[in-house]
């Protein structure tokens, strides 16, 4: 009887298989670069384009910044070569900056890249051993960018001279050993002045998770004897391990972010919570010459945007997707019933019918953690009035407290964040070591845990509360300074699944 219940379950699944395994990025890699993070059907075929993460923090070791950093390009292989991932000359990528609630950019950072091949007559990528200082001697393919902001009306830009963009981490023989790579990123972190900081290239992926057992019928290898199709437990495995990226990092003093750049009093100043998305954008028309030259004309089109994660992938349907990457975050109550009604909570209950159901309808609670931000009960104990509520304009946005001071250095909060009690993690803004896999999970399974049932009265399910991947952390330690990221994996010497 349960086999002939899970073939019925997994036949009617068969339309449902897609979100499943979504549940983390889109559908299965298809190629060697192809990846989880290709969320929707136009955007899985430009993975330069393709925004992967979005964080935004106050920076631990220098409180009164703000830190973003928008990833693209996913699940890069190390030993790409010889024609090793960069950032497109013909994509524009922003960071946007909603400073007063209603959904729309008040701020815009702009970051425009230009990739220069000194010897065209060699198939080299580089020459011999990179040099670590100004201009990355023996480098022939050489890309740099400039960094506007935008704001009212008025593009300002940031940098008086092109900044370096470091070399892919190809081996011992081009780029050394990790700390020598290190010289070769530092050299990247320019000081724009205004006591703006900013670099861009490529550095390991700083997210984590179970993605071969995810894919598998939204199996989580810590639960697995839950699954309606049972496998015996085991421990989940980092199966982003060993893989790049490419990341866009700046960090902003809070004062240059608030309505009226002015300072904030604390965490329940009206201007300390702001509202954050990535973006990449193409040109309309896109000529192909003869001679393999290719033209770009018209105005730009939005083709990527990301605020809260993994909401395109789980929460908007497939038809939706491509709609869903075009439009901007203020126009987002179109998609409400998704957030309400979440196909997801439908599958945790079918897929796992061990577990206490989760309510399938009527989910404010999650329209209030990723539409409108979390407005705190007057006189609670944490004495923050308001987490991250922007105003009622419903819109896909990372909402970051400025006002909140870090917990902890680089890399050492709490991976669960507010759902552990620690107000400086995700969803208030996202660090790098948040777990956004496992929280967003319990979230949807209505698994807050206590601190959150007492806190915000949202409802709770145990032991929907301790459901995860069961990978906790990134594979390689982050960096305590800007731009906090961990150098990229090399490609002489990488291995997958950690």
């Amino acid at each position: 009887m349960r086999r002939k219940l899970v073939v019925l379950a997994l036949a009617t699944l068969a339309g449902l298989v897609a979100l499943t395994a979504a549940l983390v990025r889109g559908s299965a890699p298809q190629a060697a670069q192809a990846s989880s993070h290709r969320e929707a059907p136009l955007i899985a075929d430009d993975p330069t384009a393709d925004n992967t993460d979005l964080y935004a923090f106050v920076s631990p070791d220098k409180t009164d910044t703000v830190t973003f950093i928008a990833d693209y390009i996913p699940l890069e292989e190390p030993a790409g070569g010889p024609n090793f991932n960069k950032f497109g000359d013909d994509v524009l990528y922003e960071i946007n900056v909603d400073n007063t609630g209603d959904g729309k950019e008040d701020i815009s950072y702009q970051f425009r890249f230009t990739t220069k091949t000194l010897n065209p007559d060699t198939f080299l990528y580089n020459t011999f051993t990179i040099g670590a200082g100004p201009g990355y001697a023996n480098l022939n393919r050489v890309q740099t960018y400039d960094v506007f902001r935008v704001e009212n009306g008025v593009t300002t830009k940031l940098n008086s001279s092109p900044v370096p963009v470091p070399p892919a981490n190809i081996g011992p023989r081009s780029t050394g050993n990790d700390a020598y790579y290190k010289s070769l990123m530092s050299a990247a972190v320019a000081d724009l002045g205004n006591d703006v900081s900013v670099f861009a290239g490529p550095v390991d992926d700083p997210f984590f998770v179970d993605l071969g057992s995810i894919f598998d019928l939204g199996g989580l290898r810590p639960f697995n004897e839950n699954h309606l199709a049972f496998l015996p437990n085991e421990p989940g495995r980092d199966e982003v391990g060993g893989f790049n990226t490419h990341a866009i990092a700046i960090q902003v003093p809070i004062s240059q972010l608030t309505r009226g750049h002015v300072s904030i009093a604390g965490p329940n100043d009206p201007k300390a919570v702001i509202g954050v998305y990535a973006s990449a954008s193409r040109q309309k028309i896109r000529i192909l010459d003869k001679d393999g030259g290719v033209k770009n004309r018209d105005g730009w089109v939005q083709v990527s945007r990301l605020g809260e994660p993994l909401v395109n992938e789980v929460i908007i349907p497939l038809g939706k997707k491509d709609a869903w990457n075009r439009s901007d975050p203020a126009g987002d109550a179109q998609f409400l019933k998704y957030y309400q009604s979440p196909e997801l909570a439908k599958l945790i209950n079918i897929l796992y019918p061990g577990l206490p159901d989760t309510p399938e309808t009527g989910r404010d609670d999650l329209v209030q953690i990723l539409l409108t931000g979390v407005d705190l009960p007057d006189g609670n104990p944490t004495g923050v009035n308001n987490l991250t509520f922007t105003g009622n304009t419903k819109a896909d946005l990372l909402r970051l407290n400025m006002g909140i001071a870090p917990s902890a250095p680089a890399g050492a909060g709490n991976r669960l964040g507010v759902l552990a009690g620690d107000l400086a993690g995700f969803p208030n803004g996202r660090r790098l070591e948040d777990d956004v896999v496992d929280i967003e999970l319990r979230a949807v399974a209505d698994g807050y845990g206590p601190i959150l049932n007492g806190l915000f009265g949202f409802p709770d399910l145990t032991p929907n509360d301790l459901i995860g991947d069961g990978v906790n952390a990134n594979d390689k330690t982050l960096n305590s300074t800007f731009p906090y990221l961990a150098t990229p994996h090399q490609g002489y010497s990488h291995t997958h699944n950690h």
